[in-house]
């Protein structure tokens, strides 16, 4: 019997409202919700689908609550799960951005700032190992991860293409000579037409009328978060490097210690982190132009990186179970991981360095190009925090919101110790 609307209105709600604590987390509360405590889901399709969720680009579990809504209810089901995943965290967003501009400057908000930032380093470094332990395994991995590293790091190569080129590699090299389970499901070219034109339609429509209406601002920002949007694989720490060396350096929209800032804030926030790109998109359009291009900024930014995961979803929702089991996507997936590891070790260092150290400096040599911080300028206070929140992060057993809140605390004392602010 599938579940009345009303019915996934409240249990998706309520995903979506306790969707903390970055992917793992948030799968694991609807693995609880949707299958443990009640059977609208197998546990054989819930793994099948997060499989497939997993090979899709974008944030995987509001893609997996998106596709459990189609499950259940079809594609008003999906509509409402998604939405339900993401709205709460957008709204909540919105808040801490009117918050930012306001109060931001002020000397005891940047001291709390300085400890979430010091929480940030040690989450995205333990969001490294937990990722590295899981996906480099074989001396191949271990090489797409440190090509991924020196790719971004010292030759500062599109993150689009280290993603492309790891994906070929599994797609070429891995699952020779395998062939997938069960009996391939023909296409239904019909339906997956009217589903690209649907989806697609709704999602590029409203991007190509801002291109052609003159607002360059908003065109710029919905054009790059829907390629943003498109090589969003291995989560949202994977694409941070990218976003900021393309919204600081080229765009100048925001500074390098607002972007750390942002992804502190986003870390906050129920829903997926990916939701960072409202918090730029709507903190670029405020100090441009006021509230009004903020506001615009951030629904724009959401429309052109959630659109997109319900064209993946209704497109390919009926062949999940083919697609899942597939040798060579399986490979691709698998290499794309493993290249994001070194990816994510690229923001890693980025992070720490900007945290740690006022002034960093980019050293040019032939083809190479590499961020090194200037020594002299290490922050000994920053230090002191990093440390504590590697401390912090043990003793309330890797809980972000608590570590993010008592870091904050931690910040704000480090004004009353002698010489400081």
């Amino acid at each position: 019997m599938r579940p009345s609307m009303s019915e996934m209105v409240r249990v998706f709600g309520r995903i979506g409202l306790l969707s903390f604590g970055g992917p793992a987390a948030q799968i694991a509360v609807m693995h609880r919700e949707l299958v443990e405590d009640r059977p609208w889901l197998s546990e054989p399709g819930f793994l099948r689908a997060l499989s497939f969720c997993m090979l899709l680009p974008g944030p995987e579990a509001m893609q997996l609550a998106t596709y459990a809504g189609w499950r259940l209810r079809g594609i008003p089901g999906g509509l409402l799960a998604g939405l339900l995943f993401v709205i709460p965290g957008a709204l909540i967003i919105s808040i801490l951005v009117g918050f930012y501009a306001v109060y931001g400057e002020l000397e005891l908000v940047q001291a709390g700032f300085l400890g979430i930032k010091a929480s940030v380093v040690i989450i995205v470094l333990l969001a490294l190992r937990k990722l590295a332990r899981k996906a480099l395994h074989g001396i191949s991995a271990w090489v797409l991860a440190g090509l991924g590293f020196v790719g971004l790091f010292a030759l500062n190569l599109p993150f689009p293409l280290i993603v492309l080129g790891a994906g070929l590699y599994g797609l070429l090299r891995g699952g020779a000579g395998a062939e997938p389970e069960g009996t391939p499901k023909q296409l239904n070219v019909s339906f997956a037409g009217r589903q690209i034109l649907t989806w697609g339609g709704l999602w590029m429509l409203p991007l190509i009328a801002l291109s052609l209406s003159g607002a360059t601002f908003l065109a710029n920002i919905g054009w790059f978060f829907a390629k943003l949007a498109v090589v969003t694989f291995g989560g949202a720490y994977a694409v941070l490097a990218y976003m900021t060396q393309t919204v600081v350096e080229n765009y100048h929209w925001i500074s390098t210690e607002q972007m750390i800032d942002a992804l502190g804030l986003a870390e906050t926030t129920p829903g997926p982190l990916i939701l960072v790109t409202q918090f730029v998109a709507m903190l670029a359009g405020l100090q441009a132009q006021g509230p009004a291009l903020g506001l615009a900024a951030g629904l724009v930014a959401l429309w052109a990186t959630f659109m997109p995961c319900f064209l993946w979803i209704f497109l390919a929702a009926p062949y999940v179970e083919q697609i899942s089991s597939h040798p060579r996507l399986g490979a691709a997936l698998k290499a794309i991981t493993a290249s994001v590891v070194g990816v994510i070790l690229n923001l890693s260092v980025w992070f720490a360095m900007h945290v740690l150290f006022t002034k960093v400096e980019r050293v040019d040599h032939q083809l190479l190009s590499i961020a090194v911080p200037v020594r002299a300028s290490l922050d000994p206070v920053a230090l002191g925090l990093v440390c504590l929140a590697a401390v912090a992060t043990q003793i309330t057993r890797g809980s972000m919101m608590l570590t993010l809140f008592l870091m904050a605390l931690a910040g704000i004392g480090t004004t009353l110790l002698p010489g400081v602010g």
